[in-house]
């Protein structure tokens, strides 16, 4: 398991799609390297919102950040971001309401299926969702 910054995941993402356009028009796809050197995030992406039912406490907001950080422990996950909205420009294309997320990446499917079942998992969702009033999730893998 691997930890990597949201540029880093951003910079992965772009490498992936251009190494599947490129295995579309059946060039040679790339190594995998990302613009600045670092490797590829693997193909399927796990990104999760949430909305702590308490958004102005900071204590429930530590406890569900420190909930997230054990589910690096899950063998199938390759890499972790987790964070909170960031100070930037308010547009109205931006929603930052939520109170943190996850981006978590996978190899494939069954890797994230795997994960949905494991003990870890499971124990953090039994200990953390009394903090949270909504979650949303956003399932990825790279554009044909």
């Amino acid at each position: 398991m691997t930890t990597h910054s949201r540029r880093e995941v951003i910079t992965a993402a772009a490498a992936l799609a251009g190494a599947g356009l490129a295995a579309q028009a059946g060039a040679a796809p790339s190594s995998g390297a990302g613009a600045a050197g670092k490797a590829a995030l693997p193909p399927v992406v796990h990104h999760v919102f949430f909305w702590l039912k308490n958004p102005q406490s900071k204590e429930d907001l530590a406890r569900l950040l420190a909930g997230l950080k054990t589910l690096g422990g899950i063998e199938s996950v390759k890499a972790i971001h987790i964070g909170v909205p960031a100070e930037t420009e308010q547009r109205g294309v931006v929603d930052a309401s939520y109170s943190a997320s996850e981006i978590l990446c996978f190899d494939d499917v069954a890797g994230q299926n795997a994960y949905q079942v494991h003990p870890i998992h499971k124990k953090f969702v039994a200990d953390c969702e009394h903090l949270w009033q909504r979650v949303v999730v956003y399932d990825v893998k790279p554009a044909p």
